[in-house]
């Protein structure tokens, strides 16, 4: 494994850096946004900004690559977000931070396509697991290791900031020195909506409001911190417990969803990430209590999104799975984008504890929506898609490039016992 995952140390190295810049600004937003005096519904503004920007780069993006090739590609976008990242502490006001938020949130869609294009080229089929997982945990060790730089500077300058920035614009040293160019990324048509509703409705609403939770817990809780009071060190150790709880669930969630019917977890791990996100509500001031609040609720929200996915691929056929995975970060992306707006504005209005109350409605909403849906129609004839513990903004390329590895991996697996029982045959 050391010697597969040090052929693409360059790529995860960067990817790493990258996470590491994207992290605390993130974090910084809500941070900074306090100091600045800015409103909480402004800050939801801001936060949303990131997520339409996202959205509008999962379907540019891939057009610019073919257009410019990959390595220019990621090269322009790079620079581009390391000049955002700088130009945030000389344009504090919210309007202009929103329309940075956009142009960072178009830049990592399309270092995401890139990053995973060229991941995906250097795969095998043996060995595209094992790498795609690598990936995965330099997103989250990045965005984990964030948390932590945010208390070496001042937060109300502009050092944290220029930081930001200097680890996105070393990320792409060792990416660009290596990189090959590749094939034109095809842009995938998305499945649409009505055919994504019709094929699964409780996968198509569960993923829209989802991505609300996610996007909210992304941006909204660092601005939740502030506004209560917390220092950066403890705003810092929240954000890193959503993390970590999303990165530590991924595994057992996905155990489980092979051993059970897929609604009964999604309403279990719903329910749960209702019940810890109504803990701070009556447990006001306990930090200890925030934390695991944090861990939980971060922890059920990520793999619930991967069940989506794998729910909404028990109804297809292998051919549509692109274009639904297509569809369905476009869902995920409307949730993204309304979800932070629609809870800014509450806190607004009745204070920053009701970011925990809305989380738990909308926990609950998952949980009764598919408990009605079990009520209407019947578990598909064994889940013989694969849970992939695939991040959301992942994109298409690295949900198919998963899904690719699944098949080959039960093929194999279904081969080597066909020879056992072969053998035993002979044997007999």
């Amino acid at each position: 494994m050391l010697k597969l995952v040090a052929s693409v140390w360059a790529l995860l190295l960067g990817v790493f850096l990258i996470m590491i810049g994207n992290g605390m600004q993130s974090t910084l937003m809500g941070i900074r946004g306090e100091i600045e005096g800015f409103s909480t519904f402004a800050l939801s503004l801001v936060t949303s900004g990131y997520f339409l920007g996202f959205l509008i780069g999962s379907r540019v993006t891939p057009k610019l690559i073919r257009q410019v090739g990959h390595v220019r590609a990621f090269a322009a976008l790079g620079s581009l977000m390391s000049a955002v990242l700088i130009a945030y502490p000389l344009l504090t006001d919210p309007w202009s931070w929103t329309l940075l938020r956009i142009v960072l949130g178009f830049c990592m869609s399309g270092i995401y396509v890139t990053a995973e294009s060229w991941l995906n080229d250097r795969a095998t089929n043996e060995t595209r697991g094992t790498m795609l997982s690598s990936y995965m945990l330099a997103q989250m060790a990045g965005l984990v290791g964030a948390q932590g730089l945010l208390n070496v500077g001042d937060a109300a300058g502009s050092s944290l900031f220029i930081l930001a920035s200097i680890f996105v614009s070393l990320a792409f040293t060792p990416v660009l020195l290596s990189a090959v160019p590749l094939p034109a990324v095809e842009a995938v048509k998305p499945m649409s909506l009505r055919d994504l509703y019709e094929r699964s409705p409780t996968a198509t609403v569960g993923t829209a409001i989802i991505g609300a939770i996610i996007a909210a817990q992304m941006g909204m809780a660092a601005v939740y911190g502030a506004k209560i009071g917390l220092n950066v060190r403890d705003v810092s150790l929240f954000i890193a417990s959503i993390f970590v709880g999303s990165l530590i669930f991924q595994y057992p969630v996905g155990r489980l969803s092979d051993l059970m019917d897929r609604r009964i977890l999604m309403i279990s791990l719903a329910i749960v990430g209702a019940l810890a996100s109504i803990l701070p509500f009556f447990i006001e001031g306990s930090f200890a209590v925030l934390l695991v609040a944090g861990l939980i609720a971060g922890g059920v929200a990520t793999p619930l999104y991967s069940l989506m996915v794998a729910y909404t691929n028990d109804y297809l056929e292998r051919e549509e799975m692109p274009s639904a995975a297509s569809g369905m970060i476009f869902i995920y992306g409307l949730g993204a984008v309304t979800g932070p707006v629609v809870i800014g504005q509450t806190m607004e209005l009745t204070g920053p504890v009701s970011f925990w109350v809305l989380l738990t409605v909308l926990f609950a909403v998952i949980a009764a929506y598919i408990g009605w849906r079990v009520t209407q129609r019947a578990a598909p004839a064994g889940d013989d898609s694969a849970y992939l513990g695939v991040l959301p903004n992942s994109s298409a390329v690295a949900v198919d490039a998963a899904y690719e590895w699944y098949e080959d991996a039960a093929q194999d697996a279904e081969e080597e016992s066909g020879e056992e029982n072969a053998g035993r045959d002979g044997s007999d």
